[in-house]
């Protein structure tokens, strides 16, 4: 059963960088709503500007102008002392490159990841081995990344995105360097979360094939919102 409360909002969000070239303005006036308890896929070409989309929900950059309201409470309000916190607990990241500590185990990588969020020490060990049966990898425990699959890495991933049970993970493009039998593997694993822990999980993709199975749609082209779609099929 899906939460249909707003968890995320922007308002008028702008983003411009400067270039040799000039400025450029990577977005421009972009408000939209992300309910919770869903899948919301940020849509467009390279270029698009759903990656600084992304990014500036997630509160790993700030805007030149607008607002981002997470949880009710406007971020670009805050310091960056409260930002951080509220990333480190809140959210749960998912980069298309992976980015597993190498030296580390599958394991060690989500209990890693539970102590940077603050975790209790004493349910660190279970909690870790819970995330990585919720993906389906509680028999590679002990694996380290270079021993596992692209596909096998990117659930690691997840497992430590979500470990600390955050309100909302973000994902950039996760699906962008698997082949399409492993990147239906990653998303079978957030539906799963959607269906069975409640998450909500925003990502970015330009694959036409992963906007059928979205609760929430946005299109983005050179800056601006485009489209603004939500399943149909979506209980009312």
């Amino acid at each position: 059963m899906q939460n249909h409360a707003e968890i995320l909002r922007t308002e008028r969000l702008c983003r411009t960088f400067s270039s040799p070239a000039g400025e450029v303005r990577a977005l421009r006036d972009v408000s939209l709503s992300v309910r919770a308890g869903g899948l919301t896929i940020l849509n467009g070409k390279s270029g698009s500007g759903k990656t600084t989309l992304i990014n500036l929900l997630a509160t790993l950059d700030r805007p030149t102008s607008g607002q981002v309201f997470f949880e009710g409470r406007d971020m670009t309000s805050l310091g960056e002392r409260e930002r951080d916190r509220i990333r480190r607990t809140r959210a749960g990241i998912v980069f298309q490159s992976i980015a597993l500590m190498s030296n580390m185990t599958a394991y060690e990588n989500v209990e890693f990841g539970l102590r940077v969020a603050g975790f209790p020490a004493s349910g660190r060990k279970e909690r870790a081995l819970a995330c990585l049966e919720l993906v389906g990898l509680s028999k590679r425990a002990a694996h380290l990344p270079q021993e596992l699959s692209g596909g096998e890495q990117q659930r690691v991933a997840i497992a430590r995105a979500i470990a600390h049970q955050p309100a909302v993970v973000f994902a950039d493009e996760p699906t962008a360097q698997l082949d399409s039998t492993m990147g239906l593997q990653v998303i079978a694993v957030f539906k799963k979360l959607i269906e069975e822990q409640g998450a909500t999980i925003v990502m970015t993709t330009h694959d036409p094939d992963l906007m059928q199975i979205a609760d929430q749609v946005y299109t983005l082209r050179d800056g601006l919102l485009t489209d603004g779609r939500e399943d149909g099929h979506d209980p009312v």
